[in-house]
């Protein structure tokens, strides 16, 4: 069992990233947009953890925080990032699973949008 990390998590809606903080330092952040029109889906597009700051469950805890952050929202999630998406299938009691029609929206407004690559 991973040891689990003490992160204090924070939504910088302004940049469209979810960044996790252990001991006041980034380590970890999920890069994300707003489908458009509002209120849209919150769409995760990168999970990245810091190498040293791996193994500690950082990016899970992101990402349940992400699910949260919408539900609080009232608004799905588009997994589009490879690890949220895993994530989402192995808890789908707190990731309700998007239609095809909101994911291929969502692709759609990424391949506009190349600087979130």
């Amino acid at each position: 069992m991973a040891e689990k990390a003490a992160v204090e998590i924070r939504d910088d809606r302004e940049h469209g990233s979810l960044v996790a903080y252990e001991e006041g330092k980034p380590t970890g952040t999920i890069a994300y947009f707003v489908m458009a029109p509002a209120p849209g889906a919150l769409v995760a597009v990168h999970t990245v953890v810091r190498p040293e700051h791996e193994g500690k469950g950082i990016a899970g805890a992101l990402v349940r925080e992400f699910y949260a952050m919408a539900a609080r929202e009232g608004v799905p999630v588009v997994p589009l990032c490879p690890y949220a998406a895993t994530w989402a299938q192995r808890h789908p009691e707190e990731a309700p699973e998007a239609s095809a029609e909101l994911v291929e929206e969502a692709e759609r407004q990424l391949r506009s949008h190349p600087e979130l690559f």
